[in-house]
């Protein structure tokens, strides 16, 4: 039996920084053409990202996706052609409060970005560390941090010099692990995000919805964050430049993310000539 019939793949959940997007940002144009090929036979192409809509607007569009997509590592899934979330989970204000006043005491200088469904704010300049979607897009306000935290908080972001958030990460965990999750994607910066939420929990209510299994599900990968997804999906992919955490979970290791991994995961699974 071939591999094409025997998971008979309808959904591919796609991590994007290290995953389908190579070093430069982009997506290589063989395995763009390949996704619009899925996306027009009806297998549900979803981009599953630690990034919030806006960071993800433009690679939504190049795909030519209509439905629904996982924002913040699984706290948001976001129906972007009407703009509105059908899943959101933030975090309560007062707890944000408190531990960023952690955070503080133990290096004033940590930066504090608070993003509240789409939107971004922080209290200071954005000067030394940003994100990826920092670098396209402006704050929405800096503005004091009660201000910033005055809605519950999707995802709150601690940026700083790496042996800060590793001194800060066991002391959060101690004081605020019943409530929230810690994912360190680099070395600069922490994301915090509500303790039920994940990719695999949004993956599998988003597969639902289009009365898709996940025995169904093809879910590609590289870093911590994605492990629960590829443990979801009936088939599992690492990309060779994933953490190890992540090729341990995996089915099959893709090539680099330079090197069209995606694109060869498809083939491999008979989703792709």
């Amino acid at each position: 039996m071939s591999l094409t019939a025997q998971h008979d793949i309808r959904l591919v959940a796609l991590d994007l920084d290290g995953t389908l997007l190579d070093t430069q940002k982009q997506i290589d144009p063989e395995t763009l053409t390949a996704l619009h090929q899925l996306v027009e036979r009806g297998v549900q192409v979803v981009i599953a990202s630690a990034r919030p809509p806006r960071g993800v607007r433009h690679l939504y569009q190049q795909l030519r996706l209509t439905n629904w997509q996982v924002n913040y590592n699984g706290a948001l899934i976001w129906d972007e052609p009407s703009q509105r979330p059908i899943f959101h989970r933030p975090m309560p204000s007062d707890i944000m409060l408190e531990l960023i006043e952690v955070a503080r005491d133990q290096y004033d200088e940590i930066g504090v970005h608070a993003e509240v469904l789409d939107r971004w704010y922080t209290d200071r300049p954005v000067t030394t560390y940003v994100t990826e979607t920092g670098r396209l897009f402006q704050p929405d306000g800096i503005v004091p941090i009660e201000q910033a935290c005055a809605a519950p908080v999707t995802k709150l972001m601690l940026m700083g010099e790496p042996y800060m958030l590793m001194k800060l990460e066991p002391i959060l965990l101690e004081r605020f692990g019943h409530g929230v999750t810690i994912v360190s994607t680099d070395s600069h910066l922490m994301q915090i995000m509500d303790r039920r939420v994940g990719k695999a929990t949004a993956l599998k209510k988003l597969a639902a919805h289009h009365g898709i299994r996940p025995a169904h599900i093809m879910a590609i990968g590289d870093a911590p964050n994605d492990v629960g997804m590829l443990q979801l999906a009936g088939v599992a992919v690492a990309m060779e430049n994933a953490v190890a955490v992540v090729k341990k979970v995996a089915d099959w290791i893709a090539p680099h993310n330079d090197q069209q991994g995606v694109l060869a995961a498809l083939r491999r699974y008979g989703l792709a000539p």
